[in-house]
Order: C-alpha cells, then sequence, then structure tokens
C-alpha cells in the first residue's frame, strides 16, 4: 500500500528563525498579509481556508494600495496553529477520498508580516467501484429511495457523503412511515493501489406505522382541540416525518405560542408496535399586545402608528388586530403645513398633491388560521385610509376584504384576495390631459370623482433568504395579479388587469454580497368613453411609477418615466415666455415598467460589523404603451456608491447615485384660473434643472 507522505517545509531553520525575531513580534505573532492555496484542483481555497487555523487578514489589512493606512482587521500567525494546519489539511483530503495527498508550505517573514502558502499535490482519489444498498428489494418505493443520493459510482470515496448517504436514506424511509428505519455500513474495503473502493450499506427499514394517540401538553387557554387541528397529520394516518415537522411550522404560522415541538411519545411508544403515539409540547404566548410607533421618512416628514392585536379572540385560535398610521405630519391638513419649509421635510414642498392632507390608516382584521385545512389561514378586514404617492394622487377609501391564504408543501404562500372599496381619487390634472386626453374641468372631475372599485388579487411569493431585513444569501421570487371589472362589482371607470413580477438574488462572494434584482409589470385596461373621445383609462393609483431610493437610485422619486410640465396662467410675460423656476414637473406614471438592480456590499475598513460600503448599477424605463406619444421604452442606467449602517430596523442606507441623463422632454400645459389645461409646447424641456448630476438618497432597509 501506498504510505501518506507530509512534508513540512518551514523558510528559515523553524523555531529558531522566530527566535531571532524581535521580541514584540514573537509575542503578538506576525500579521498574515496573504494566505493562499496552489494545486488544489478539487476543493476552492475559500474551503479549505475554513478547515485550518491561521485566517488571513482582511482586504485592507492585505492590499498594498491601501494597507498603509492601517485600516482593516488584522490577524496574526500563531506558530504552533499553523504546524497543525498540515494534519489538518491531510485529514480532509483523507475525509473526502485522496490518501495520497501531500502538503508542503512555504512562509516568507519580515520584520512584522507573514506571507504563507499552502501547496498542495492532491494525487488520484479513491473511486467508488462497487456500491450496494441492501434491504430495500421488497419496498415498492425502492426507485424513488435510492434515487440522487449523495454518494455515487465512479466519484471520489468522500466518507461525508457516505455518512449523508445512510442520513437521506432513513429520512426518505420516515417519510414513507417507517419510523424505526436504520442504515448500517455492512461492507467497506479500501483498496489503496488500485485506488478504489467497495462499499455497501444494509438498511432495515422495520414495520410502517401510523399515528396513535396525540397527547397536548402545555396549553392554558388554547383548547387542545384547536392545537390538533393545526397539525398536519392525524390518529390513523400513517406515520410521516415530513408531516411532524409541517405540524411545526402550523403551530408557530398560528402566533399563539412561543415554543412548539412536535415529538414521539417515548413514554408510551412501542417499537415493532406499528403505532406511534405522538406529544405536542407547548409554551404559550402573550395573548394580548400592544404596540407604537413613532418615526421620520424623507417622503412621509413625521408618522406614527399605533395597535393592539388579541390572540385567541373567541378561544380557538382566532386573532383579532386593530392597528393606525398617520404621516405627513407636519405638511398635511390638519397638522401642517409648516415643516415642509424646514431642511426636515423639504422634499415635500413642491408635492401639492399627495402631501396636502395626512395620510391615514384605520384597519381591524379578524383572522382564522386552519381554515378546512391546516395550511390555510381567513382573514376578515374593514379599513379606512387615506394613501398617496408622491406628486402625483392622493386616495380615499373605505372599505373591507377577504383573503385566504394557503401555504404548500414547498412553504410557497398562495394566497386569493377580494377587495371592495368606495373612494376617489385626487390626481394631477396634466397626468388625464396628457394620457386621456381630458383637458377639461368636467373631464378631470368625472376620473377623479368616487366610485366603486373591487379587485380580485391572486399573490405568489417564495422567500429563501438567510434574513429577510438584511439577505446575504438565497433568493426572493413574487408575482402577484390584480384584477378589476363591472363583473366582480367595480365601476366602470375602474377596469383593469395588474400584473407584477419580482426577483432577487444574493450570494456571499468572499468577505462581500452580491445582489441582483429585476421587476417587471404591465397594465392592461379597456376602453374607456368620455366626452374628449375614447380612451384606454388606467387610474392613477394602479399606474407604476419609478425614481427614488428603493428602485433606480440616480432619479428623485417618480421622476423616472413620463414627465409633463405645468406653469400657472399667471407666469406667462407679455412675450409669452416665462420663468423655468415656476414650472411644476409632474409624473405622469405608465402601463409598462421594467427595472433591473445590481450592488455589491462590502465590509468597511472601520467597524466592520456596523458598517458596510455599497457600490451600485441601477437601471429601469416606465412608458404607456398605445399612447400615440413619443413615450417608448427608454432604459436608463445610474451608477452610485453607499454606506449601510447596521440598526436593529435594518440597514440605515445613504446612497449617492450618478444621473447621466437629463429629464425627458414633455408636453407644457398652462394651467388656466378656472382649472382647465391648455397645450403650450409639445416637446418642452428643463434647460437649467436637466436632472443631470448626483443624486442623494436616504432610506431605511436594503434597496431590494
Amino acid at each position: 500500500m501506498a504510505v501518506v507522505r507530509t512534508v513540512l517545509a518551514l523558510a528559515g531553520p523553524g523555531l529558531a528563525a522566530s527566535e531571532r525575531l524581535p521580541a514584540q513580534a514573537v509575542e503578538e505573532g506576525l500579521v498574515v498579509r496573504q494566505l493562499r492555496f496552489t494545486g488544489n484542483h478539487s476543493f476552492e481555497s475559500f474551503v479549505l481556508a475554513a478547515g485550518i487555523a491561521t485566517t488571513n487578514s482582511s482586504w485592507f489589512a492585505r492590499f498594498g494600495g491601501v494597507r498603509w493606512l492601517g485600516l482593516g482587521e488584522k490577524r496574526r500567525l500563531n506558530e504552533r496553529e499553523f504546524r497543525r494546519d498540515v494534519p489538518r489539511l491531510l485529514a480532509f483530503y483523507r475525509l473526502h477520498g485522496y490518501l495520497d495527498a501531500q502538503v508542503d508550505t512555504s512562509v516568507v517573514r519580515t520584520e512584522s508580516d507573514a506571507y504563507i502558502a499552502f501547496h498542495i499535490r492532491e494525487g488520484p482519489p479513491v473511486l467508488v467501484e462497487r456500491f450496494e444498498i441492501k434491504g430495500l428489494d421488497s419496498l415498492p418505493q425502492r426507485a424513488d429511495l435510492v434515487q440522487d443520493l449523495p454518494l455515487r459510482l465512479g466519484r471520489p470515496f468522500d466518507r461525508t457523503q457516505l455518512v449523508a448517504t445512510a442520513d437521506t436514506l432513513v429520512a426518505r424511509l420516515q417519510n414513507l412511515g417507517y419510523p424505526e428505519a436504520a442504515v448500517l455500513l455492512e461492507r467497506r474495503e479500501v483498496d489503496r493501489e488500485k485506488r478504489t473502493a467497495d462499499l455497501s450499506l444494509l438498511v432495515a427499514s422495520g414495520r410502517p406505522a401510523s399515528i396513535a394517540e396525540i397527547h397536548v401538553v402545555g396549553t392554558s387557554a388554547v383548547d387542545s382541540t384547536f392545537v390538533r387541528s393545526l397539525l398536519a397529520t392525524q390518529p390513523g394516518r400513517p406515520f410521516s416525518a415530513r408531516d411532524l415537522a409541517e405540524s411545526q411550522r402550523s403551530l408557530y404560522r398560528s402566533e399563539l405560542f412561543r415554543y412548539a415541538a412536535v415529538t414521539l411519545d417515548t413514554a408510551h411508544y412501542v417499537a415493532g408496535s406499528g403505532l406511534v403515539p405522538l406529544t405536542i409540547q407547548v409554551t404559550e404566548g402573550p395573548l394580548h399586545r400592544a404596540r407604537a410607533s413613532v418615526g421620520y421618512g424623507t417622503y412621509d416628514c413625521f408618522r406614527m402608528g399605533a395597535g393592539w392585536t388579541a390572540r385567541n379572540a373567541l378561544g380557538h385560535g382566532q386573532i383579532f388586530d386593530a392597528s393606525g398610521q398617520l404621516s405627513k405630519l407636519g405638511v398635511g391638513e390638519p397638522f401642517g403645513p409648516g415643516l415642509e419649509k424646514t431642511p426636515l421635510c423639504s422634499a415635500l414642498a413642491d408635492d401639492s398633491v399627495g402631501s396636502a392632507q395626512a395620510n391615514y390608516n384605520v384597519t381591524g382584521s379578524f383572522r382564522r388560521p386552519a381554515f378546512v385545512s391546516p395550511a390555510n389561514a381567513l382573514t376578515f378586514a374593514l379599513f379606512a385610509e387615506r394613501r398617496s404617492e408622491y406628486a402625483v394622487y392622493l386616495r380615499d377609501d373605505v372599505g373591507g376584504s377577504i383573503t385566504l391564504t394557503r401555504e404548500t408543501a414547498s412553504r410557497i404562500p398562495i394566497s386569493l384576495g377580494y377587495r371592495l372599496s368606495y373612494g376617489g381619487t385626487k390626481a394631477n390634472a396634466v397626468s388625464f390631459c396628457a394620457f386621456f386626453n381630458a383637458c377639461t374641468d368636467t373631464d378631470v372631475r368625472q376620473l377623479g370623482e368616487r366610485r366603486l372599485l373591487a379587485t380580485l388579487t391572486l399573490g405568489v411569493q417564495r422567500t429563501r433568504v438567510n434574513n429577510p431585513l438584511d439577505p446575504e444569501r438565497g433568493s426572493a421570487l413574487s408575482f402577484e395579479t390584480t384584477h378589476s371589472s363591472k363583473a366582480i362589482g367595480s365601476s366602470e371607470f375602474a377596469q383593469f388587469t395588474r400584473l407584477v413580477g419580482d426577483a432577487a438574488w444574493y450570494r456571499p462572494l468572499g468577505g462581500a454580497v452580491v445582489g441582483l434584482h429585476a421587476r417587471a409589470g404591465l397594465v392592461i385596461s379597456p376602453r374607456l368613453s368620455l366626452e374628449s373621445g375614447a380612451v384606454n383609462f388606467v387610474p392613477p393609483e394602479q399606474r407604476f411609477y419609478a425614481g427614488g431610493p428603493n428602485d433606480v437610485r440616480g432619479y428623485h422619486r417618480n421622476q423616472l418615466g413620463p414627465l409633463v410640465y405645468v406653469v400657472p396662467d399667471s407666469a406667462i410675460r407679455a412675450d409669452s415666455t416665462f420663468s423655468e423656476d415656476l414650472v411644476r414637473i409632474a409624473a405622469t406614471g405608465g402601463n409598462t415598467l421594467l427595472e433591473a438592480n445590481a450592488e455589491v456590499r462590502v465590509p468597511a475598513p472601520v467597524f466592520p460589523d456596523r458598517l458596510r460600503l455599497a457600490a451600485f448599477v441601477d437601471g429601469g424605463t416606465v412608458w404607456e404603451r398605445g399612447a400615440g406619444l413619443d413615450t417608448g421604452p427608454s432604459f436608463r442606467v445610474t451608477p452610485g456608491v453607499g454606506l449601510r449602517f447596521v440598526t436593529v430596523l435594518g440597514p440605515a442606507r445613504i446612497d449617492l447615485a450618478w444621473n447621466p441623463n437629463r429629464l425627458p422632454a414633455g408636453p407644457l400645459y398652462v394651467l388656466r384660473t378656472g382649472g382647465d389645461l391648455v397645450p403650450l409646447q409639445d416637446a418642452y424641456q428643463l434647460v437649467q434643472k436637466t436632472g443631470r448630476g448626483l443624486v442623494l438618497q436616504l432610506s431605511v432597509g436594503q434597496a431590494f
């Protein structure tokens, strides 16, 4: 048999070299300025680095161009652990089937620094030549049980994969109703000279079992019958470990318990009986909760909220929640105006539509978990609200909704909701005039009057991220379609179908995090007859808008996409000229949206646990299909940099983006004293306030 050789070569005569270094360097250890691996073809360097004690310093402490600043985390060389890193790497390679691997090291030492390299000669691995799994021939599901197992023929004999294969077989058998399943290693023969492995696993499936009695422990206010209704299994059903895990998730989803566990009742379980008793151990959470909040937002000014939740409201797990929010405090009536003239809320100074009145929402909801099935939840809600979009619209609504939510076996929530409300929308008159040819005060009032709006919404969301507030790994996908028509209760002036898809992807790359994001939307509407003609009308609150801190950061709020310009009649001089300072920009939005974002976040050289640096590129477009105007897609790209401060509410963001594009040309209207709009120019474009330059964005939470 081949003998595993270990070569350890340190530059200089071992410890004698370190003895000749200054006493301070020996005591503190040399700073590791470089740690690299060569010859590692089967495993990435970061995988090998995770298995040894010696650790590289951060990038700012290694890169010569900035190292002199003294920033970044400096990690020091421990001579004793460094020696042990060689057998650690050899053990790693042996564990993964490379029995002839050799590891050599080289170290370049200076007065205070160390540059380390591990030189690896992997050698050929031991390959799995024969692999048998016995004990499954009598089971009808054998083909499914052995499909796509971690350890495979012709691959290196990786002992971790052998253990993973045994665990996979046990888990699959337990999901098929065999609670006593076990896997034993029957044969493991390794020929070092031929570099082959002959393996055999013996599976003892045991007897299939069914669920016996279910004992509920720990309930006080919550009825134990309701606890049983939340379970994904019941007495008499075949045993499945997957059902037990789903039952535990269902208990937590009910929001009634701070602790929940679904386990085998070992005190009453008899091996081989074919019956599995269960114990449901729960600890109830607080049944009542009050909450309050105060905050500030660039486009909200000051805001506040309060709420009260009663869990187990009627004794069967129902949850009643009452909440209220107020925003635009300090700028909107009756809690303003005033602060829009200060630096705190100056961003709202030009918003005469959405910030004219305080926004609010009052909602009372009643949720029934385990509706028909443990995976379902039914929610009824009544609400009254006033909401707005910056400089675009202000909508008042009162109504109710009913929503059915179901979580699939793959933990993907699907919701179907019906919402009926009575309200009206106040919007920029220029929006109606530019795209719907409704330029008279009569048409504008007709489109904005109060009426019924009924919507049917289907939503699907798949979220697989490690941290919902600050994701670093995983993905998030969502799709939502909303339909409104007279057939489900809407008025003639509120008919549309709206589709929106969103995708985000996150991956760590060394010490950095890379994020990618894309969003697309489409609105379809029927023809609508107005006094001025037939148009495809989409209500302003259902249109798409872009630009701001959470999408294309090189644009101010809602300024990406079609714009129109308005100048008051009183500003027109005798020679038909006017001051650009008196021209107001109005976003009209569009019925089609495309957005894409890419961002890289890295720890800052100082306070790396609390502060991060970011670089990003945003792009997007909003346009009006079928408008008959020059408003087709025009994709705009804006790069930028930013800072991220970690807080308990999520990362606080400061982003500085560069916009190389001018604001688009658009129709210019004169606003008459009576409220009518008169076209003045077809393609007006600002000369001084072009939109080009740096744009500062402040926000809380990641952009995507």
